[in-house]
């Protein structure tokens, strides 16, 4: 849904629209949309800011995703709010290398014409929400490095070789015990 200045020069823009599994994008981020993602919100253009808009509303989706301790299913439930600010690009500044901008700044986004992509915005903010780490439950165990089966669902029983520091033995290493070093004055 595009978020059309030219109809914000005239009047706020609500919505509240609803996009089913797959009508939104985001396999990029290895997630997928689990049912429906519900926005609603309203988008308007402030009056003397050379085009700045102001875009608020809440969105609720639920993005499944692979744990990243044992692969099996994560979901995460979204429901949160946004209050956004776009600026246009201003594309008779002269390019330059580094720009410096304030804090204000930091927290604006930015659009051409013809307006806003609602989708892209939603997207964005539900992303946002997401954890760094994906993970089932906080009690996940995650999978065996010796057998390689999933120990949430399976007691292995299988046994590490570790030396005595108490970590597992890495072959990788052992070399380096045998290696002699010459120490020259």
């Amino acid at each position: 849904m595009l978020l059309s200045i030219k109809e914000m020069e005239v009047r706020k823009l609500p919505f509240a629209q609803t996009w089913q599994a797959g009508e939104i994008d985001f396999s990029d981020s290895g997630t997928a949309q689990s049912g429906a993602l519900v926005a609603e919100g309203e988008a308007e253009l402030l009056a003397h800011t050379g085009g700045e808009v102001h875009v608020r509303g809440r969105v609720k989706a639920t993005l499944v995703a692979e744990c990243d301790r044992c692969l099996g299913k994560a979901t995460y439930p979204v429901d949160t709010g946004f209050d956004l600010y776009y600026r246009p690009v201003d594309h008779s500044a002269p390019v330059e290398d580094e720009v410096a901008i304030d804090e204000g700044e930091a927290e604006m986004g930015f659009y051409e014409l013809p307006g806003l992509e609602l989708e892209d915005i939603l997207r964005e903010q539900v992303l946002l929400q997401l954890p760094m780490q994906r993970v089932c439950s906080e009690t996940c165990k995650g999978i065996c490095p010796v057998c390689g089966g999933n120990r949430n669902e399976v007691d292995c029983h299988c046994v590490e070789a570790t030396p005595e520091g108490g970590r597992p033995n890495d072959d990788r290493w052992s070399a380096l015990k045998t290696v002699h070093f010459e120490h020259r004055n």
